[in-house]
């Protein structure tokens, strides 16, 4: 622990809020001893809407709840995406109190990473080589690296996460089994907008000409399911997807897949996953949509 810990748990209008691991560990040991369980909501901040669902479902689960919030520089390909991420911890905290947090674990960069960035890493295996991990290269590295940080500070818990990130869930689910971490993972439904648009930081960098574009992604989503409904292939679905995002203009498709909705590989009988990319202006928006019932 550092020589500032006597300042690191602090209200910050409400939950109690930790900047240091000594401080954490302490406060974990005194709730699990008195037999608590532990809820963890992993974030990278800028926290929304679907953020505060999955601080609410760990709040009807656990009796103790706890949101991270840490930009990790390790998941950024690009300096600049990293410096336009929005930081606010004061709203952070606010919203987090709102949803029913108990802690708010928001670590600087060295107290995660003290000798910098890090020689020890975790691969996330082929599973983070693919679609988002083809797009932005050691992005699931830095992922499945901080992760695993996390999951070794809270655990024994159950984590929180939404299924927008879906291929983020998914290898998050293969590494807690995979490396017998003590953490179960909880995956929970996508939160949008009215016009279908997922709930993202990313939305606020849009103008309003754009923030309309955007909805492009769920409506090619649902077109390529009702493709798969109508007993058209796989192939057709992902036609059709490109199709709806051809019409937008301000649109740039960068993949639209179905996959097997366990591995992400190549499309099986069922179940399947419908997954999309696209850059809308300044920012690149990613969401997916389970298909249809066998």
């Amino acid at each position: 622990m550092s020589a500032a810990s006597g300042n690191e748990a602090r209200r910050v209008g409400g939950p109690e809020v930790l900047t240091a691991t000594g401080e954490l560990f302490a406060r974990l040991d005194a709730a699990r001893a008195s037999g608590r369980t532990v809820g963890l909501v992993p974030t990278l901040g800028a926290l929304h809407g679907g953020h505060t669902s999955l601080i609410e479902a760990a709040r009807r689960a656990e009796d103790l709840v706890a949101v991270s919030v840490f930009l990790n520089p390790l998941q950024f390909g690009d300096p600049a995406d990293f410096a336009a991420y929005p930081r606010d911890l004061e709203s952070d905290v606010a919203i987090a109190l709102g949803a029913g947090a108990d802690i708010v674990f928001a670590p600087s960069v060295a107290e995660l990473y003290p000798g910098g960035e890090p020689e020890v890493t975790v691969d996330p295996g082929p599973l983070g080589a693919i679609l988002e991990g083809e797009s932005r290269p050691g992005h699931f590295r830095g992922v499945a690296t901080v992760v695993t940080k996390l999951f070794a500070l809270f655990s024994p818990c159950r984590a929180y996460f939404g299924e927008k990130d879906y291929q983020q869930l998914t290898l998050i689910r293969r590494l807690a089994s995979g490396l017998s971490l003590r953490t179960e993972v909880v995956g929970c439904p996508t939160v949008r907008a009215e016009d279908g648009l997922a709930l993202s930081s990313r939305n606020a960098r849009m103008s309003i000409d754009e923030r309309a574009a955007a909805t492009v992604l769920h409506r090619a989503l649902v077109a390529g399911r009702a493709r798969l409904v109508q007993g058209s292939s796989a192939s057709a679905a992902e036609a059709e997807m490109a199709r709806v995002v051809a019409l937008e203009p301000l649109a740039a498709l960068d993949y639209a897949v179905v996959r097997d909705a366990a591995s992400l590989g190549p499309p099986g009988p069922w179940p399947l996953r419908l997954l999309i990319a696209v850059r809308v202006g300044p920012v690149r928006l990613i969401d997916n949509l389970a298909g249809p019932e066998r």
